[in-house]
């Protein structure tokens, strides 16, 4: 293949990269099981990097260390954002710095821990 059509698949496939908060609004089906809330709106999700190519790298952490449901978590969110158009692979990194609280929670994710009987 010669570099010119190179250049024109890369700038089509760049032209179809999800943006952060097409990646973000994916992310809102995943729930963590123990807990009925989306990992966005319970502030998990630290960061997230759509690389060109559509390789999409997103940091998050649990809502505590040895989380029996990590692997479930992480593969609901590898099908999540995997869907969105573009995206090639989807890794996702657990950190634990800095940890989790409930400070972290959007207002809605508050707001849904209220209507479940948590004091949020």
């Amino acid at each position: 293949m010669d570099t010119e059509a190179m250049n024109t698949e890369q700038t089509q496939a760049a032209g179809t990269l999800p943006s952060e908060e097409q990646v973000l609004e994916a992310l809102k089906v995943v729930k963590d099981p123990e807990i009925p809330v989306n990992v966005v709106d319970l502030g998990l999700i630290y960061g997230v990097d759509v690389q060109e190519g559509g390789q999409v790298e997103i940091t998050m952490t649990l809502t505590s260390v040895g989380c029996p449901v990590q692997d479930l978590i992480r593969a609901d969110a590898e099908m999540a954002v995997g869907r969105l158009d573009g995206v090639s692979g989807v890794n996702v990194e657990f950190v634990w710095t800095p940890p989790w609280g409930p400070d972290k929670m959007t207002e809605d994710g508050k707001r849904q821990m209220r209507m479940f009987g948590f004091n949020v």
